[in-house]
This record gives structure tokens, C-alpha cells and sequence, in this order.
């Protein structure tokens, strides 16, 4: 599977332990290497737009004159994206409490883009999943951001973890998109590369 590959060094250039651990479970071999990008956005861009833009950011900074031919990056970006407006990742503990409580029993959208950039060419495509929280009682956030530190997690939460267990009532769309990398949409691009 994914014989088309073995001609090329790939490197996940992310440092989301998730996102390692789900290129992993794809059954891809890679390497890790990331470059300082600037994650601003214009003002007026669509929400659902600013993740694959971000990725593909996150991708030119691979230049193709530094890339060797060989070499194949992915980059991906997350973004929650509730009551028209973007949650990234909090910054200390009274963002995440806010950014938590703005979640608690509604819906809100999760979009991961992703770019596969060589020296040739470059793929950028996104996934939105929608999730459903249930109310979540104020010591419930306050266990959760003690316990987990979710501050590397856009939305300030990891589905993966306690607060999706007891929190999350329900997923439409792909569950690991939510994790951070859409792992099913990605193989499928790849396999087309």
C-alpha cells in the first residue's frame, strides 16, 4: 500500500504528538521537522478557509530551491470555529476556561487542512467535522484544564481525552479530523500522488 511513496523522505512537519500518532497509524514511515511560520490570517478571509491556508503557509516555508526531490512535507492546521468565530489554542488557563465555556452545549465545527508539498507540486484540501457538546459544569472545566493542560489544543480541548469522554454527545464526520489530521481523506490523496 502506498508503494507510490517509497521513492520519497516524508516529513510531518508538525509537533502534535496526535498528529504523529495518527500519520503512524496510517502505516506511513516519517520523519519530524518544522519551521517557525507566522499563523496570521487576512481579516476578511472566510473561517472555514483559514486552516488550508495556514497548512499551505505552513508548507511554502519548505522552499521548493531548499527542497530536495525526493522529499514530500505535510503540514496540517486545525481551527474550532464557534458562533462565527475562531478558537485557537488558549494561552493560559482563564482563555481555555472561556474558550470551554463558550463550547459547552452547543455545536461547533472542526477544520483540519492539510497541504502534501514536493518539489513538483503541492495539495491543499480540508475536512470539517461538526461536534456536539453537552453542558459542562464549571468544576468539570476547572478538573479538566488542571488535570490536562490543554493549551497546545485548538478550542482548548482534545476529544481524546476525559473532557470528550464525558463531555462530547456526538461527532459528524471524521472523528480523527477532530483529533487534528482527517488520517481517511489524506490516505486517499496520497494514494493519488
Amino acid at each position: 500500500m502506498l508503494d507510490n511513496l517509497r521513492k520519497y523522505n516524508i516529513i510531518l512537519a508538525s509537533k502534535s504528538p496526535r498528529r504523529q500518532e495518527l500519520l503512524k497509524g496510517i502505516g506511513i514511515s516519517f520523519s519530524v521537522m518544522t519551521k517557525d511560520v507566522d499563523e496570521s490570517f487576512p481579516d476578511k478571509m472566510p473561517l472555514v478557509h483559514v486552516a488550508p491556508y495556514l497548512s499551505l503557509k505552513k508548507a511554502k516555508a519548505f522552499e521548493e530551491s531548499e527542497l530536495p526531490d525526493n522529499y514530500m512535507i505535510i503540514t496540517a492546521d486545525t481551527v474550532v470555529i464557534v458562533d462565527n468565530k475562531i478558537l485557537g489554542k488558549p494561552k493560559d488557563e482563564k482563555e481555555a476556561r472561556e474558550m470551554l465555556m463558550l463550547l459547552s452545549g452547543k455545536k461547533h465545527s472542526v477544520v483540519t487542512g492539510v497541504s502534501i508539498h514536493t518539489k513538483s507540486q503541492t495539495k491543499t484540501f480540508s475536512v470539517t467535522s461538526k461536534v456536539t457538546f453537552d453542558v459542562i459544569e464549571d468544576d468539570e472545566i476547572t478538573y479538566y484544564i488542571e488535570n490536562y493542560k490543554p493549551f497546545d489544543k485548538a478550542g482548548a480541548y482534545g476529544v481524546q481525552e476525559w473532557i470528550g469522554y464525558i463531555g462530547v454527545s456526538n461527532v459528524e464526520g471524521s472523528y480523527f479530523n477532530v483529533m487534528g489530521l482527517p488520517t481517511q481523506r489524506l490516505y486517499q490523496m496520497l494514494k493519488q500522488f
